[in-house]
């Protein structure tokens, strides 16, 4: 494992990112605009700071599957009010994830590892939570193929330190399979009454 998650995984994660980027791009124009009009105005890529291995904060990229629409007050609306239904297509079909092959690409990320949450939960970790940042996150991973977001973030952090102990080539080709499988039946899409997944607060 040790020679496989320094060395081998990277570049493997290099080259199949290029190869994914070049071979996907003709899909990732045509989401581009078909996004670029789904979310009037207000943009088609979605930036944001999370944290990576050991903790390193870096900006992870996403196509937008929300518009930008806020109340009187000008706070943003509840995200199931602002999830367009173009927005719900490229969100259940995983494609809004694509981009992140840019972040592999980079070394932000890895293809398969423990997703990349919010800067705001770091301190909310127990430190055995905190031992994801012990490798880099992933594009999917052994959480997303055992339900994603509709599992309890108890569970979803046990799965993401099991892999972080298993870290395997062979696990991580099984995790590609599984993912694919995932992605097909459009499972664990978001959590239950939710448009996306319940904020971490440190206990459920």
């Amino acid at each position: 494992m040790r020679l496989y998650g320094c060395f081998f995984k990277r570049i493997a994660d290099m080259a199949a990112a290029g190869i994914g980027l070049l071979a996907l791009s003709p899909v990732l124009g045509v989401v581009s605009l078909w996004l670029h009009f789904a979310n009037k105005g207000a943009g088609v890529f979605f930036f944001q700071e999370r944290p990576g291995l050991k903790g390193r904060i870096f900006k992870v990229v996403k196509f937008k599957t929300m518009n930008d629409k806020r109340d009187s007050d000008g706070n943003l609306l509840p995200d199931s009010e602002r999830l367009t239904r173009v927005g719900r297509f490229v969100r259940s079909t995983s494609i809004d994830e694509l981009p992140q092959l840019w972040n592999v690409l980079k070394g932000d990320m890895s293809l398969i590892g423990p997703r990349p949450l919010l800067t705001s939960y770091l301190p909310l970790y127990t430190v055995e939570q905190s031992r994801r940042h012990d490798v880099r996150p992933g594009v999917t991973g052994w959480a997303q193929v055992h339900g994603r977001n509709a599992i309890s973030w108890k569970s979803k952090f046990e799965y993401d330190v099991w892999y972080v102990d298993h870290m395997s080539f062979s696990l991580d080709m099984r995790i590609l399979l599984m993912t694919v499988m995932k992605v097909v039946k459009r499972e664990g899409i978001s959590a239950e009454g939710q448009a996306t997944v319940e904020p971490f607060d440190g206990t459920n």
